[in-house]
């Protein structure tokens, strides 16, 4: 997965950006888990991995449209990340929104066979819960970070480079 990012975005510190809003669905999902008293089976973890790539999305649609309007609006970084958090806003929260509603009747399911399909429900519904929360404030922040990293590191390295300057 980090490497497929990695490519799309031509950046080794982008897809770790995407890549930081999986801990937060995991969470919510294994939360939901306990507060239900419910094992982590097979069908939780068939749960867990559709919610990987439904997280995913999220911070892949706020991230992919921070890089495009620094690269082609010459925004900054600061600025290309709110814009991306405030105009994502929407279709991150009706993806996420279809996707919790759709995951209730098997959260509540009743009769025969529904204890098969409530942990994918209850994984689904926790893990979206919890990452909607924490996703739209971790990934600005981390993706400001990863940022800031990247120019001190190649700062840094031009500093400790001299055949790296121009030539005059």
């Amino acid at each position: 997965m980090y490497i497929v990012l990695g490519i799309l975005y031509e950046s080794t510190i982008h897809p770790v950006t995407i890549l930081s809003t999986l801990p937060s669905a995991a969470v919510g999902a294994l939360l939901a888990l306990v507060l239900t008293g419910r094992p982590l089976d097979l069908i939780a973890v068939i749960g867990i991995v559709l919610l990987i790539g439904l997280v995913k999305k999220n911070g892949i649609m706020m991230v992919d449209f921070a890089l495009d309007a620094q690269r082609r609006q010459g925004l900054a970084p600061h600025e290309a990340i709110r814009q991306a958090a405030l105009l994502r806003f929407r279709p991150i929260l009706m993806t996420t929104l279809a996707a919790l509603v759709g995951a209730i009747p098997l959260m509540m399911a009743q009769g025969s066979g529904a204890e098969l399909r409530q942990p994918l429900g209850l994984v689904m519904v926790g893990g979206l819960l919890v990452s909607q929360v924490l996703t739209l404030f971790t990934t600005p922040v981390v993706y400001l970070f990863f940022d800031r990293l990247s120019k001190r590191w190649a700062a840094g390295k031009a500093a400790a480079d001299p055949s790296s300057e121009p030539v005059r």
